[in-house]
């Protein structure tokens, strides 16, 4: 889901998110199968975007999929989420240089 949504609105490939998830799985020790992962994601996929209301849906571009901000209030809730996770950058003010001067200038 977080691929998803950082791809927004147009979307990423199938062959894409494999990339992503089989790069978050890999370690040192254990590199699975990057064909297996390809083929459990293109399933999981297939699966959550047959009906309209589904949180995933395909895009015109055959193999693309994105989130269904429109039809879904679960993808809807899941925005407001990851929107609410940002947190404001505070403005760092520089502090003035108290300290006393090691040689006096005349």
């Amino acid at each position: 889901m977080k691929i998803l949504t950082e791809a927004g609105e147009r979307g990423i490939s199938v062959q894409n998110i494999s990339r992503h998830v089989y790069n978050m799985n890999c370690t040192f020790f254990v590199s699975p199968d990057f064909e297996e992962i390809r083929n459990y994601v293109q399933q999981y996929l297939l699966k959550n975007s047959k009906s309209n209301n589904s949180l995933i849906e395909r895009t015109e571009q055959r193999g693309w999929y994105r989130l269904n901000t429109t039809g879904s209030n679960d993808a809807q809730q899941l925005m407001l989420q990851f929107r609410d996770e940002q947190q404001p950058v505070e403005e760092v003010k520089p502090q003035k240089d108290l300290s006393l001067d090691l040689f006096d200038t005349i």
